[in-house]
C-alpha cells in the first residue's frame, strides 16, 4: 500500500513525495534509525571505547562548565544545611556531567526501615554482579535521620535555589544540541535531568559507573548514554517531520517579527531581511509539501489531482505574484523580467542540475543506475510540448515585431555604410500596439489555455489509463515477507490546516522579500538575470533536491528524476498560465515574451535531458555532464547584462 502511494505521488505533475508521510513500520527499520529514537535508557553488553571526537566535543562544550555549575550548586544546598541532601545529590551529578560516558542513573527504592546513615551504609556495601563489587562510597544515595518538617524545607530550598538554575542551564544545552542536530543525544540527556532527575527525592537518585557484564541493574535504570555525536540524525523525524525543518521553522517566526515590527530598517537592513524571507521559504515548502502528499494520500484521485494542482505551485506563485504587483505599483519592469528569470532558473535547474546531482552521488555508490526510461519518455515528451507552448509568443514576436535600438552610429561615415547599435529589441507595440494586442495576446491566451489541458490529459494518462508505466520499484519501501497498511502520520484536517497556515505564512514571507528585494537589485554588480536564475529559483527547491538526493543514494533514480520533471512541468504547465490569468485581473508589466538568453538556455536544456535518458542507465560521468552545463549557463548569466528596465 505504501509503495502505491510513494509511486503515485512521483508520477508527473504531482507535488514531489515526503519521505515521512506514511508511518513505517518498526520492524522493518533498521537498528541505526531505530537507536535515533531511544530514550538513552538501555544498557549495552559492548558499547566500545566511549572516548571519541563526539565525546570529547560534548566536554569542550557543555561538560566542563555544567560540572562546574553543579558544584557551586552545591555548594549553596549545602550552606543551607537542610538542603544538604540535595547537596550531596548535586555533586555526584557534578562528576556524572563532566563525563556521562559509560555510566548510569538509575532510580531506586528505599526502605522505609532506612533512617539512620548506618542502615543506609549498610544497604549502600551490598555488593552488585552488574558492578563487580560493592557501590564506592561516593555513589551512595543519601540517608539522613530527619523529620517531614525537615524534608519539606529542604525542598524548599532545593526548588527555590538550587533547581531553577540547573533547570535554566538544561534548557539552554537542550536548545543548542537539538539545534546542531548531531548532538541530540545530549538534548535528551539535558531534557531528561531536567525533567525528571532533578525532581526526584535524592535518596532515590544513585549514580554510578558501569563495567563488563550482562546482570541487569536492580532499579528502573533513567539515564545511559555513551555517544554524545550521532551522525545519522539527519535522519530523525518529530512525527514525521524532518528534524531539518523542525528547526528552521523558528526562523519563520523571527522574520515575520523583524519584518513587520521593524518596518524602518532600525534593527536590521533589507539584504539581512530578504536573506531570512528567502531562508524562511524552505520549510514553509516542506510542509506544503507534507500537507499536500498527506492529503493526497488519503484521498482519491479526483481529491488529489485538484491538491496537488490547486497547491503544488503555492510556494513559487506566491513570489512570483507578490513581485509582479510591487512591480506594477512602482511601475518598475524590471520585477517582472525578475520572475522571468526565476520561471527559466527554475526550468534549466530541475531539467539538469536536479538530475545531474542526484546521478553524481548515486554514482559515487552505485557503479550504474538504471532508471525507468519509458515514464521518463513520457516525462520527456510533456517537456517538449510545455516549452514549445511556453516559448512560442517569444517565436512569433522575434518573427513578425519590429527592431528597435536604442543608439545607432554610423561606422563608416556614409550613410549607405554599416551602422554599430546598442539596446536593440523587437518592439510589439508600434502602431499603437497592434501587433502585440491583435495578434500576440491572442497568442498568449491560447497557449495559456492548451498548456493546462494537456496537463490535466496527461494526469488522466499516467495515473489512470497507463499507469503500468510508472511500476516503479521502491527499494526503501518494498520489504518482501512485510505486508503494511500505510499509517500517514497527518489526518486530512490537521494536514489542511497545516497547508492553510504555512500558504498563508509563505505569502507573507513572500511578501518581506519582494519588499526588501529592492536595494539588492539597485546596488549590486550581479546580473538580475544571475539573481533570478539562481537564488530566487533554487532556493524554495531545496527541500525537493534533498529528496532527490536520498532516493539516488537508494538506488531509486527513477523518482530523482521524476522529482526534477515533475517541476519543470508545473513551471511551464501551470505556473505560467496562472500568471497570464493573473495580469487579465490584476494588469502588470508582465508579458508571455522572454529574452533570446532564455529561449536558447531552456530549449537547450531540454534537449540534452533527452540525450542523457534515452538508454535508461546512467553513471556519475553522465551526471556530471548535466551539472556542468547548468554551470556554464549559470556563467552566461553572471556575466550577461542586466536586462532593459532595470
Amino acid at each position: 500500500e505504501k509503495n502505491k502511494l510513494k509511486k503515485k505521488s512521483l508520477q508527473f505533475g504531482f507535488k514531489k513525495w515526503k519521505s515521512h508521510v506514511t508511518a513505517r513500520p518498526w520492524e522493518d527499520r533498521s537498528e541505526i534509525v531505530k537507536e535515533l529514537y531511544s530514550d538513552l535508557n538501555v544498557i549495552r553488553g559492548s558499547a566500545g571505547s566511549t572516548v571519541t571526537c563526539g565525546n570529547i566535543l560534548y566536554l569542550l562544550l557543555f561538560g566542563w562548565w555544567l560540572s562546574l555549575l553543579y558544584v557551586l550548586v552545591a555548594a549553596v544546598m549545602f550552606v543551607t544545611v537542610v538542603g544538604a541532601p540535595y547537596g550531596r545529590l548535586c555533586w555526584d551529578l557534578a562528576g556524572y556531567f563532566l563525563w556521562p560516558f559509560g555510566k548510569v542513573i538509575q532510580k531506586v527504592e528505599v526502605p522505609k526501615s532506612c533512617r539512620v546513615l548506618g542502615a543506609c551504609e549498610a544497604s549502600a556495601g551490598e555488593s552488585s554482579a552488574l558492578l563487580g563489587g560493592p557501590v564506592p562510597r561516593r555513589w551512595r544515595p543519601w540517608c539522613w535521620v530527619d523529620t517531614g518538617h525537615w524534608q519539606r524545607a529542604g525542598a524548599v530550598a532545593w526548588l527555590c535555589l538550587g533547581y531553577p538554575v540547573l533547570a535554566l542551564a538544561h534548557g539552554l544545552v537542550c536548545v543548542a544540541a537539538w539545534l546542531l542536530i548531531f548532538l541530540i543525544p545530549v538534548a535528551k540527556l539535558s531534557a531528561r535531568t531536567a525533567a525528571r532527575i532533578l525532581l526526584l527525592p535524592p535518596e532515590q537518585v544513585l549514580v554510578r559507573r558501569l563495567r563488563m557484564t550482562e546482570v541487569p541493574l536492580e532499579g528502573e535504570v533513567i539515564l545511559c548514554c555513551y555517544h554524545a555525536v550521532n551522525p545519522y540524525y539527519y535522519k530523525y523525524a518529530v512525527d514525521g517531520i524532518n528534524v531539518f525543518a523542525v528547526n528552521l521553522l523558528p526562523l519563520v517566526l523571527v522574520t515575520l517579527v523583524l519584518g513587520y515590527m521593524d518596518s524602518h530598517n532600525r534593527l536590521t537592513s533589507s539584504p539581512i531581511k530578504f536573506t531570512l524571507a528567502l531562508l524562511s521559504i524552505m520549510p514553509l515548502s516542506y510542509y506544503i509539501g507534507m500537507a499536500i502528499a498527506s492529503i493526497s494520500a488519503q484521498s482519491n484521485f479526483a481529491v488529489g489531482a485538484v491538491v496537488n494542482a490547486t497547491f503544488g505551485s503555492i510556494t513559487e506563485l506566491t513570489f512570483y505574484i507578490s513581485a509582479l504587483i510591487k512591480g506594477s505599483r512602482e511601475g518598475n519592469r524590471c520585477y517582472a523580467e525578475i520572475v522571468k528569470s526565476a520561471l527559466t532558473g527554475t526550468l534549466v535547474g530541475c531539467v539538469l542540475f536536479v538530475p545531474g546531482l542526484c546521478m553524481v552521488i548515486g554514482g559515487i555508490w552505485h557503479q550504474e543506475q538504471r532508471f525507468n526510461s519509458r515514464s521518463a519518455g513520457v516525462s520527456s515528451a510533456l517537456l517538449f510540448l510545455s516549452v514549445g507552448g511556453v516559448f512560442a509568443p517569444t517565436l512569433f514576436s522575434k518573427v513578425y515585431g519590429k527592431l528597435v535600438c536604442g543608439e545607432c552610429h554610423n561606422v563608416t561615415q556614409n550613410p549607405l555604410g554599416h551602422y554599430l547599435c546598442h539596446n536593440c529589441h523587437f518592439d510589439l507595440m508600434d502602431n499603437n500596439g497592434t501587433l502585440y494586442y491583435s495578434h500576440v495576446q491572442p497568442l498568449v491566451y491560447t497557449v495559456s489555455l492548451l498548456l493546462p489541458a494537456a496537463y490535466l490529459i496527461g494526469l488522466f494518462f499516467t495515473l489512470k489509463t497507463h499507469s503500468h508505466i510508472y511500476d516503479i520499484h521502491i527499494s526503501d519501501c518494498h520489504m518482501p515477507g512485510h505486508h503494511h497498511s500505510a499509517v500517514v502520520h497527518w489526518s486530512r484536517w490537521r494536514a489542511l490546516v497545516i497547508l492553510l497556515l504555512s500558504t498563508l505564512c509563505m505569502s507573507a514571507c513572500a511578501d518581506l522579500a519582494t519588499e526588501h528585494i529592492s536595494p539588492i537589485l539597485t546596488n549590486s554588480t550581479i546580473s538580475q538575470y544571475f539573481i533570478g536564475v539562481t537564488v530566487l529559483a533554487m532556493v524554495p527547491e531545496l527541500p525537493e533536491i534533498v529528496n532527490g538526493i536520498q532516493f539516488a543514494l537508494q538506488n531509486n533514480l527513477s523518482l530523482s528524476i521524476e522529482i526534477g520533471n515533475c517541476i519543470a512541468v508545473q513551471v511551464c504547465m501551470l505556473q505560467i498560465p496562472i500568471l497570464v490569468l493573473f495580469t487579465i485581473f490584476y494588469p502588470t508589466n508582465f508579458t508571455l515574451v522572454f529574452s533570446d538568453l532564455h529561449v536558447y538556455a531552456s530549449m537547450f536544456s531540454v534537449v540534452l535531458m533527452n540525450y542523457i535518458f534515452m538508454d535508461g542507465k546512467c553513471d556519475y560521468f553522465q551526471g556530471t555532464v548535466l551539472v556542468m552545463v547548468y554551470f556554464i549557463l549559470l556563467a552566461v548569466y553572471f556575466f550577461a547584462p542586466s536586462p532593459s528596465g532595470c
